[in-house]
């Protein structure tokens, strides 16, 4: 390995020490600073082929992450896929995991708002608005606005 494309392994990865990374984010990073694309794409397919690289890895990584700051399906399918992982994947993450988005939502909104329930519409809508930038579906965030 030559001195420029051993620079650019060593740079993607410390990137890969510090957090998961999709490969099209890691790409695009690499891209940024660093080397030709082929180049910077045998590097990614060396470290997919050496288990650093993994889309399913940092899908599996992200989608916890942000269930845990209280973000919704729809927000989270939309962030994996600007991140560059395919479709058919952010599927599949989805499927294998265990989550009560009903609860999570009620959760979220409790929170922010409390158990009390709306005083009129001008705060149901700011609610909604709220839950909807959060990433739940309109469907499931007046379900529960008409509960509380």
């Amino acid at each position: 390995m030559d001195n420029a494309r051993a620079a650019v392994h060593a740079r993607a990865i410390r990137l890969l020490a510090g957090r998961e990374h999709s490969r099209a984010e890691l790409r695009r990073k690499l891209l940024a600073r660093d080397g030709s694309p082929a180049e910077i794409d045998g590097i990614l397919d060396d470290l997919e082929r050496d288990g650093h690289l993994s889309d399913q890895r940092f899908a599996e990584s992200w989608l916890r992450s942000r269930i845990g700051r209280g973000q919704g399906p729809l927000r989270i399918r939309r962030d994996l896929a600007a991140k560059g992982v395919a479709d058919e994947l952010i599927e599949r993450v989805f499927d294998s995991i265990d989550s009560d988005w009903d609860g999570l939502l009620r959760q979220v909104h409790d929170r922010k708002f409390g158990d009390t329930p709306c005083a009129d519409g001008r705060d149901m809508a700011r609610r909604a608005r709220f839950l909807a930038y959060r990433g739940f579906a309109s469907c499931d965030i007046q379900r529960l606005l008409r509960r509380a």
